[in-house]
């Protein structure tokens, strides 16, 4: 019946999103080619952005890419070439929306709106014109920018800046990441436009979410981009086409219809880094049903790795350093695994110990 609104269930939603992030791995390809780089790769814990692009078989290395502060304040690697029309896509939508992304530690500093992001750029720019310590930055910057922005720290002494204000400002201020072990030094990105004076291309942004992990709603890409429903429904992009996903009403681009109705199931195993693009979606409850799966994958620190099995997340699993050049794998299925799936789990085993610099890799399978 023409006008129609499609009906697919999750199943067939979590075989598109593999597809469209390219998790069967198509054709080799350069990492900055891969099409999870137009919406960024979270790189918490440090490393594991590099893992997540092994997992698509990025086999190429690739110099075009920066790690810097971005969706939510969280650092993210994204192509170079993306981040001014990145910076003014994750700009506040308003003087509602800044102070929503503000946690409650400010009170008065929320309140002052976009004025905060603002001044907080700002003094990135003033701040940071050459690579410098990360904690050097913070006092610098808490000196410039209004004190409502800053709290007293007692363990220090000092007063700070907030955390949340001081990294999602930091790509609008031209800053990047230079991680070295555990150590992250702030240093200027190669052009630096200035903060943004409104934002602009989040509609196009949003496109992106959608295409990656949609079918999805605006709360999903509100929740991943770090603002709220309302606001994003200002600038809702066009061209989506209306999806019921289980009974749900969800959204992706009109173009991908076709590559979501017709998505082949997939037949892989695959070790997903904590973070990994595949686990970003805002509608877990479609990603991983059950509540308790739920609580041992997405922990508010130090969450584990996905072990991903023909679409299903089927356990979790942990790497730990067992020696110079050793690793070792920790799998925790959430159901018995059968040989054909433990066979492939020591195949990606030797992928993540690669992008670790590991020369040997042991895998340890618990009972499930």
């Amino acid at each position: 019946m023409a006008g129609q609104v499609p009906e697919v269930d999750r199943r067939q939603v979590l075989a598109y999103r593999v597809a469209a992030q390219q998790l069967d791995r198509s054709s080799p390809r350069r990492a900055g080619d891969l099409a999870v780089l137009a919406l960024g790769v979270q790189d918490t814990p440090y490393g594991a952005a590099r893992q997540a692009l092994a997992a698509r078989r990025a086999t190429e290395p690739d110099d075009g890419l920066e790690l810097v502060w971005s969706m939510r304040g969280a650092p993210h690697l994204h192509r170079r070439s993306d981040l001014p029309t990145l910076a003014t896509a994750l700009w506040p939508l308003s003087d509602t929306d800044a102070t929503r992304r503000i946690p409650g530690q400010i009170g008065a500093g929320a309140r002052l709106g976009l004025a905060a992001f603002q001044a907080t750029a700002e003094a990135f720019q003033a701040v940071v014109t050459t690579e410098l310590e990360r904690g050097a930055v913070s006092r610098a910057v808490s000196d410039l920018v209004p004190k409502e922005l800053s709290f007293d720290c007692r363990p220090c002494g000092a007063r700070h800046i907030s955390g949340a204000v001081f990294q999602q400002a930091g790509l609008a201020g031209g800053v990047r990441l230079v991680v070295a072990g555990r150590a992250a030094r702030l240093a200027p990105l190669r052009d630096r436009p200035g903060p943004p004076a409104t934002a602009a291309h989040t509609g196009e942004l949003i496109t992106t979410y959608l295409r990656l992990l949609g079918p999805a709603t605006p709360a999903d890409a509100a929740g991943f981009l770090g603002s709220s429903a309302t606001e994003l429904r200002r600038v809702w992009p066009t061209g989506l086409a209306e999806v019921r996903v289980d009974g749900r009403v969800a959204w992706l681009p009109a173009d991908a219809l076709d590559a979501l109705t017709g998505a082949p199931t997939p037949s892989l195993v695959r070790l997903l880094p904590p973070g990994d693009p595949f686990l970003a979606g805002r509608d877990r409850d479609l990603l991983v049903p059950e509540r308790e799966h739920q609580r041992q994958l997405w922990r508010a620190i130090s969450s584990p790795g996905a072990l991903l099995v023909d679409g299903e997340v089927a356990g979790i699993w942990r790497a730990r350093q067992a020696g110079k050049g050793r690793l070792e794998l920790t799998i925790n299925p959430f159901h018995a695994l059968p040989a054909r799936v433990r066979r492939e789990v020591d195949a990606e085993a030797a992928t993540v110990a690669t992008a670790r610099a590991a020369t040997d890799v042991r895998v340890q399978v618990e009972p499930a």
